[in-house]
Order: C-alpha cells, then structure tokens, then sequence
C-alpha cells in the first residue's frame, strides 16, 4: 500500500509543478491553489510512505516521477522540445529508478 501511495505522491508532485508553470503564465488564485494543493498532498502522500520504504528509495522514486511526469507534461501541453536526447535522459531517470527499487 505505502508503494501506490508513493507514486500518488509522486503524480501530486506534476500537479505542483503544472500549478507553478500556470502560476508563472497567470497569477491567480486558481493557479496557486493547484500548485499548493498538489505539493501538500506530494509531501503528505511520501511521508506516510516513508514510514516503511527507506528514505533513500523513497525519495529516489518520488523524485523520478515528479522530474519524469514534468517533463512529459511540459513536451505534451507546453510545446517543449522532444528531441530524442531529452527522451533518453529521460529514459535514464526511469531506469535509475527502477535499478534502486530492485536493490531495495
């Protein structure tokens, strides 16, 4: 359980980070809602995870799906550039990841 918990602090996290690009295009109350909504809910959401996945891992995760959820989203709705370097970084992050995990 701690492990969905996890990735649902880790989608919270691209919530954050989508409220911060809306808030950095339109300064309203909408936009600061969904980026402080989005970050309280990531932080709650890791540290009731952390209570049994160790930090290390934990946070290797949370932080993989939060860099690799912001850079998908800013390809898909932002216009940002796909280059197929970008992608194997990408890639990267997400093999690191899932490497930690097997080590756990």
């Amino acid at each position: 359980m701690d492990w969905l918990l996890l990735v649902f602090g880790g989608f919270f996290e691209v919530v954050g980070v989508i409220g911060i690009k809306r808030t950095a295009e339109k300064n309203n109350v909408v936009n600061h809602l969904i980026l402080i909504g989005g970050f309280i809910m990531s932080f709650l959401l890791l540290v009731r995870a952390m209570e049994t996945i160790p930090l290390s891992t934990a946070y290797a995760v949370w932080t993989g799906i939060g860099t690799v959820g912001a850079a998908v989203v800013g390809m898909v709705f932002f216009k940002e550039s796909k280059s197929w370097v970008r992608i194997a970084c990408i890639l990267g992050i997400i093999f690191s990841v899932v490497g930690l995990k097997l080590v756990h």
